[in-house]
């Protein structure tokens, strides 16, 4: 339960500096109680048959259907938001698309290949983000659903957008919108609700059926946006030990764009 408490509060001021200790405290506490469960549902969905999947979480899959029928290919860019993996077992089993999501492999050979296993149990395809190049080719003609979580922190910050992200600047990948353009994909947006212990509810709202016609960096300003909106609304579902502001920007980076 004290697992990165520091970083916690510390997120939370910087995100919430008008909330009161109390606030940020009871913040934390719900956040930690998810954080527990995300574990704890992780390790339940290794034994976990479709029946439980569609039992606990939904999503509206309708959007996605039109897409379909328009033979795009899509994109879905996600922040790290309780329970992605759950989330990822669900959207393989709710939707036409051939579902393709972009993972770290983990050092320990061992637990890669375990979670390798429960990522893929109902046909998820898992793409390597560090050989995402290689790993897109067999996709790049058929109509897929590209899933991202698209709030990481930047390897190399100087290769990175800049934007005013809660008030403190802060980098974000150009991966995501740079893989949009290249591919003429729809982007949708997505965050999860958790309705009550066990049960989600994961909603996905169109940005663009168009991104190439977009100016350089809007896509991810749109995002940045819209991600700040659902973390404002429910707090304690985005992960807080993430360390999402540990770069601090230099004017060598480029502009902060907004």
């Amino acid at each position: 339960m004290g697992y990165r408490k520091v970083i916690v509060l510390q997120n939370l001021s910087i995100a919430f500096p008008e909330k009161s200790d109390q606030e940020k405290k009871q913040i934390s506490k719900k956040f930690y109680r998810n954080f527990t469960d995300n574990f704890i549902e992780t390790i339940k969905l290794i034994s976990a048959g479709e029946n439980f999947i569609n039992k606990h979480y939904s999503i509206n899959v309708e959007v996605l259907d039109k897409l379909y029928e328009q033979n795009k290919k899509c994109q879905a860019h996600l922040g790290h938001n309780f329970n992605w993996e759950l989330a990822n077992n669900g959207m393989a089993l709710l939707t036409p698309y051939k579902f393709l999501s972009v993972y770290m492999p983990i050092t320990n050979k061992v637990i890669d290949r375990l979670f390798l296993k429960l990522r893929t149990k109902t046909g998820a395809v898992m793409l390597p983000a560090t050989e995402m190049r290689t790993a897109m080719l067999p996709y790049r003609d058929q109509k897929y659903l590209l899933a991202l979580v698209a709030d990481q922190n930047p390897g190399v910050p100087s290769k990175a957008y800049w934007f005013n992200f809660f008030g403190r600047p802060t980098p974000f990948v150009k991966g995501p919108e740079k893989a949009a353009r290249a591919n003429d994909c729809a982007v949708l947006f997505a965050h999860i609700i958790k309705i009550k212990r066990g049960q989600y509810v994961a909603h996905l709202d169109l940005a663009t059926t168009e991104p190439r016609i977009l100016p350089q960096a809007e896509l991810t300003k749109i995002y940045i946006q819209y991600l700040e909106r659902v973390i404002k609304a429910n707090p304690e579902m985005w992960l807080w030990t993430h360390r999402r502001w540990k770069h601090q920007w230099k004017p060598e980076y480029g502009e902060i764009i907004a």
